[in-house]
């Protein structure tokens, strides 16, 4: 048999790497969409809290319409109504029920976000016994 050896043309030979430049160009990209990603990342993280607490105010709600049914007036706690703030809503609401004692009767929970999270930038919200939601552009 015959011995055959490919020849490797000079040019691939040098070729080996990035050069420092391109490697700058790259790591240049990367940090320009990181700052344009990283801010839509966090809306999209608080409008999703925001929607797990909005889902629990109105679960609160509809629980507070049948303690009405069955005992004449509104709950002032969740205990009350056999609820607990579940822990992805705890970690960024504090979430408070007013029921004053007058007649009719009424109520306003009331989810306002917790100072130190992602959320404090966040609107506090609220929905009544007559169903009112506010602030209004957040629902």
């Amino acid at each position: 048999m015959k011995n055959t050896k490919i020849k490797i043309p000079q040019s691939i030979d040098r070729s080996r790497g990035f050069t420092l430049l391109e490697l700058v160009i790259a790591i240049a990209v990367v940090g320009i969409l990181a700052t344009i990603a990283y801010p839509a990342y966090t809306r999209q993280l608080i409008k999703g809290h925001r929607a797990s607490a909005q889902s629990y105010l109105l679960d609160v709600a509809q629980h507070e319409q049948q303690y009405l049914l069955d005992n004449r007036s509104y709950a002032a706690t969740e205990a009350a109504l056999n609820m607990s703030t579940p822990s992805d809503v705890a970690q960024y609401y504090t979430v408070q029920i007013a029921a004053p004692a007058v007649t009719p009767p009424t109520f306003t929970i009331t989810a306002t976000p917790i100072a130190g999270t992602m959320q404090a930038s966040d609107v506090t919200l609220s929905v009544t016994d007559a169903n009112v939601k506010s602030p209004a552009g957040y629902w």
